[in-house]
């Protein structure tokens, strides 16, 4: 009998920490089981929004590769016109505030050859040479004879002319 109660003594003990860990199980079971439930609607969630995602990606993908296309072309551009600059002696020491004071050196100097180049305009008319000028300036006096002997032809006829 002793040994039976022994032996219950050590199977209820023996049961109680059974029950104990299967509880501790059990509560861990239920923790995994919620997260596992909370997982599968996370799945859920992220499967809706691939759709909505991809498209985005694509659009994403789409503009690097316009981005990746324009930058390309802006290097491009951006060393055709360093070429020109060098080919045009471009330098650093060249600015702004120098071409403009160059631009006014160029207006003062253009007040003071105008005078000149219109005088030497005047000059353009004449002949080369000094008889080809004689030449010129008879044949302007015999235009001026002919105007004047035609204008007094015709005061002179306005005066005969009898009156109606």
């Amino acid at each position: 009998m002793g040994d039976l109660s022994l032996r219950k003594a050590d199977v209820e003990e023996k049961r109680a920490k059974v029950q104990k860990e299967s509880k501790v199980l059990l509560e861990y079971t239920r923790k995994a089981i919620a997260k596992l439930n909370d997982l599968k609607k996370t799945f859920v969630k992220f499967e809706s929004d691939v759709a909505a995602r991809e498209a985005q990606m694509h659009q994403w993908q789409t503009n690097m590769a316009i981005m990746d296309s324009k930058e390309r072309q802006y290097i491009l551009q951006h060393s055709n016109y360093k070429a020109l600059l060098n080919r045009a002696g471009y330098t650093p020491e060249i600015n702004h505030g120098v071409l403009m004071e160059m631009a006014e050196h160029r207006k003062d100097l253009e007040k003071k050859t105008k005078p000149i180049l219109d005088t030497l305009r005047s000059y353009q008319d004449l002949p080369p040479d000094k008889a080809l000028a004689a030449l010129a300036i008879e044949d302007k006096r015999r235009q001026y004879a002919a105007a004047e002997k035609y204008l007094e032809e015709v005061l002179h006829s306005a005066l005969t002319t009898p009156e109606l």
